[in-house]
């Protein structure tokens, strides 16, 4: 009976020195974990796609995030866009630069082996752009009046666009470090520079300008995740 309780004893303290030892060293791997700043890089396709079938619209989009504070990243974003609009009395071309920049909060908790990314996020939007008048009708009530059209083109150069947006975007880990993004955004003006008698009904990077001063915008992207360094937590 007394070997037995000796030899359970031994195997109690054998279990529990296993286990402290076995803790001791999770709580220090844990401590050594290395923190991995990764760069994302990539494009956004759907304009060079769209100008593929509409030879009115032309551009191209850079976007970049990067992990700065446990689920927040700072991004940014910048482009170049041409694009003709034709409205109910008028055709104009509008030309120009834009760039965004703002943070996400990705707020998907991953499975063991997932990089996928379900980001809520705000920008800041600046667009410096001209618009080129080509033709316009006057709207003239009854038929009294000849209805021509001037084609006459007037150059409103200088001008520019400033809002924030609301973002939700979705990037999925398709093969290792590269990601297949969609987001959709939704815009306010907060200051413009317009010309005289002439409104903003499109600027880039912000889209179309509604009469409430917003907008909506839609992205999808490609993208390659670069691992900068690591550094212990």
């Amino acid at each position: 009976m007394k070997n037995k309780h000796t030899f359970l004893f031994t195997i109690s303290f054998v279990l529990l020195t296993s286990f402290g030892f076995a803790q001791q060293v999770a709580i220090d791997t844990l401590k050594a974990k290395p923190k991995t700043l990764n760069l994302r890089v990539g494009v956004n396709v759907l304009k060079p796609i769209i100008s593929a079938f509409d030879e009115n619209i032309k551009g191209i989009g850079l976007v970049a995030d990067v992990n700065v504070y446990k689920r927040f990243y700072a991004a940014l974003e910048i482009g170049k866009e041409e694009k003709t609009s034709e409205e109910e009395y008028i055709n104009f071309t509008t030309d120009g630069t834009y760039a965004k920049i703002g943070f996400n909060y990705n707020a998907y908790n991953n499975w063991p082996g997932m990089n996928n990314d379900i980001y809520v996020g705000m920008r800041y939007g600046i667009s410096l752009f001209n618009h080129t008048l080509n033709s316009y009708t006057p709207n003239i009530y009854g038929n009294y009046f000849t209805i021509t059209e001037n084609t006459t083109n007037i150059d409103y150069n200088d001008l520019n666009l400033h809002w924030v947006e609301l973002v939700f975007e979705l990037n999925v880990e398709t093969f290792k470090n590269l990601y297949l993004g969609a987001s959709m955004s939704f815009n306010k003006v907060i200051s413009a520079k317009e010309p005289t008698n002439f409104k903003n009904l499109y600027a880039p990077g912000f889209g179309r300008i509604y009469e409430n001063q917003t907008g909506f915008g839609l992205n999808y992207t490609v993208s390659y995740k670069i691992p900068l360094f690591k550094k212990n937590k």
